[in-house]
């Protein structure tokens, strides 16, 4: 455990940076945000590659997979649903409760609560020891379903805003190629998987991620093509075959002992990208800003809504704002009430036990796989979030939506964040000495 603790600390160490950088590197912190989110982007895809190659797919029981991507819809649903419609019946005025412009807005801000940190999840797990059970393959399969289905579930919610775009249908077209891709050539494409080549693959995808970004926003800044790195990341770790020497001791351990990537200097690197990774995911939190009570009063809660605009936004993302705001997206939620420290609180607080009961399906399912204990361990493993709800709500602060919801939405994020190692200790605790449990068939 004492990973996860290091871990943790360095979460809180890039979470206490992001809220004093924009102020200590002013107008240069544009360029050193993008940097960070380049360098995430990075450790992500390394992270990603590793867990691909781990990843193993019996494909003579697919009606199993088809069953976890089930739960992993729920996963990701269930505190997405939950979370919209608190902010709808308790944070929005009732006479905007039946409109369908709030529903729309609140639903692609809720969506930050949907996706589990996957890359913060296995980095956790692997440092407790947990790298070989039932619960680190069930956890690993899930989460990244669920980040799957909250990245297409993003479409369809942008398409709500801006309505329909080519972008949005070549998007959808590459994912569903890549998953073919997985699926066709899973383990039979001989490839190095040492870490200096993990890391040049990483830095290729993310390179191949930004060209295609940065070039969309020139075709059209308020539709950009964003290919996240988790999925083809992902899929590059799982077409990577296991070397000749090592499929006999795999078949004979029964999965989850890959000799090449578990040497000591593996380990070491794996670790320290791992560590980076927790203090960029802190450093990639936009400034959370409440203003105070007597500038509420005087200006409204149009404070919060400017205050929550990331430092240094680029021109493209400040435009996209503007066009937001011209086609009354965003209107509602930056035109909100504005709330206090203590009603802030409140909210969040709420709001992050919503998210996380949302979590809590899986743990009624899997009954003759596993023990209750681990049962309800992966459902608490699925609690920690990270990068791509950030990213949720950064595209929902691009369209204009703002006000004391997306301050709310930050600080869950953020609390979510200080607890993961909490998170972590409680799946180990749950864990410990369990009693053998496995179904025969």
């Amino acid at each position: 455990m004492k990973q996860v603790l290091w871990y943790s600390v360095l979460l809180v160490v890039g979470l206490l940076g992001s809220q004093v950088l924009p102020t200590w590197t002013g107008s240069l912190y544009h360029v050193l945000n993008d940097g960070i989110r380049v360098l995430s982007m990075v450790c992500l895809s390394f992270i990603m590659i590793r867990v691909g190659y781990e990843f193993d797919l019996d494909k003579t029981n697919l009606r199993q997979y088809a069953w976890d991507y089930v739960v992993a819809f729920t996963a990701a649903s269930f505190p997405w649903l939950f979370v919209a419609v608190y902010f709808v019946y308790v944070m929005l005025p009732a006479d905007l409760w039946h409109y369908w412009g709030a529903w729309k807005e609140t639903l692609l801000a809720a969506r930050f609560a949907a996706p589990t940190s996957a890359g913060v999840l296995f980095a956790m797990l692997l440092a407790s020891g947990l790298g070989a059970t039932w619960l680190f393959r069930k956890a690993r399969i899930l989460a990244i379903f669920d980040d799957l289905d909250t990245v297409l579930l993003m479409i369809p919610l942008k398409m709500l805003i801006v309505g329909w775009a080519w972008q949005l249908g070549l998007a959808i077209f590459v994912m569903a190629a890549f998953v073919i891709i997985a699926y066709v050539f899973l383990h039979r494409i001989p490839l190095p998987i040492s870490w200096p080549w993990v890391l040049i693959y990483a830095c290729l995808i993310t390179a191949f991620s930004e060209v295609i970004y940065q070039y969309s926003k020139l075709v059209d800044p308020t539709v950009p093509i964003h290919i996240e790195v988790l999925l083809p990341a992902f899929v590059l770790g799982c077409i990577i075959a296991y070397p000749e020497s090592e499929k006999q001791d795999y078949e004979v351990s029964g999965g989850g002992h890959h000799p090449e990537i578990e040497t000591p200097q593996e380990k070491l690197v794996a670790v320290a990208i791992s560590g980076f990774f927790m203090v960029l995911v802190g450093l990639s939190m936009p400034v959370i800003i409440v203003a105070p009570p007597a500038d509420l009063e005087k200006h409204g809660s149009s404070v919060v809504a400017e205050t929550l605009q990331p430092a240094g936004a680029p021109a493209a993302l400040a435009e996209v704002a503007r066009i937001g705001q011209e086609t009354s997206v965003g209107r509602v939620t930056s035109s909100q009430p504005p709330s206090g420290w203590s009603a802030i609180m409140m909210h969040v607080i709420a709001v992050t036990v919503l998210a996380n009961l949302g979590k809590m399906f899986p743990a009624l399912c899997y009954r003759r796989e596993a023990h209750w204990r681990e049962r309800l361990a992966v459902a608490i493993g699925m609690w920690p979030r990270g990068e791509v709800g950030a990213g949720v709500l950064v595209i929902s602060m691009s369209y204009g939506i703002g006000g004391p919801i997306v301050t709310v939405a930050l600080l869950s994020l953020a609390l979510n964040l200080l607890l993961t190692g909490f998170y972590i200790y409680l799946v180990k605790r749950l864990t410990r000495d369990l009693p053998t449990y496995r179904n025969a068939s």
